[in-house]
């Protein structure tokens, strides 16, 4: 089995270089592909890419604007080959290390999507801002009340899926929707979704975190729009 590591990519010229290094250290247990989608960047990003990462990583593909991270996340789906597939940022603020962990309860047939949660107990986490993580937790729990799922962070970016779950969810949000959205069609997919600790050293945006308290506002639109219709009672999850 392979797995495919999606790295949506926006303006991150001081990172991806770092992120790339140490996705090759480390110690999977199974065959990887990294695919980069940069989405538009308007720094250094792409020259970075073409002259010190291409030859390192499985595939490249370019958006020629900014469409969002939904949709750099979309455009890995369709080039991934893998039968486990990954999510992560280019923006250094997770671990890939932790990225074993995650894929664990897969591997072993006990879950069919594991979130990387930066709330559970076992994480070590810093940079996490009051302000954020109280927002977070409360998006977490209007996400619940609809997907029925007993999630504490549905925000992480750190999403992994077995490939025949994420093949039921047709990805429609281009923006910051994108994880209420996901989250969503997953609980609708399988009943075996779970979390596990991850490590988070978030940014500040003078360091470049591209998200902001607005988008809270579209989250929770997403939440009600991709959660209200369901088709039968939503999956507890795993724990």
């Amino acid at each position: 089995m392979i797995l495919s590591i999606l790295v949506p990519v926006y303006n991150e010229e001081n990172t991806i270089e770092a992120v790339v290094d140490m996705l090759e250290q480390v110690p999977f247990s199974m065959d990887k592909e990294v695919i980069l989608v940069d989405d538009g960047s308007q720094d250094n990003t792409r020259g970075i890419i073409e002259t010190k990462l291409r030859a390192r990583v499985d595939k490249v593909i370019y958006h020629d604007k900014n469409l969002g991270k939904g949709a750099a996340v979309r455009t890995a789906i369709k080039h991934a080959s893998g039968g486990i597939l990954a999510i992560h940022d280019a923006d250094l603020e997770y671990n890939p290390f932790d990225l074993p962990r995650l894929i664990d309860p897969i591997i072993r047939g006990e879950a069919d999507v594991v979130y990387g949660s930066r709330l559970l107990a076992g994480g070590s986490v810093r940079g996490l801002s009051f302000i954020y993580r109280m927002g977070n937790i409360f998006l977490t729990a209007v996400s619940n009340m609809f997907t029925r799922l007993r999630l504490t962070d549905m925000e992480t970016c750190y999403k992994v899926f077995r490939r025949e779950t994420l093949e039921k969810i047709s990805i429609k949000e281009e923006g910051f929707g994108f994880d209420a959205e996901i989250t969503a069609k997953a609980a609708k997919a399988t009943p075996r979704i779970t979390e596990r600790a991850i490590s988070y050293a978030g940014r500040s945006h003078a360091d470049g975190k591209k998200n902001t308290w607005k988008q809270g506002f579209r989250v929770i639109f997403c939440i009600v729009k991709y959660g209200i219709f369901r088709n039968k009672p939503g999956p507890q999850a795993l724990r």
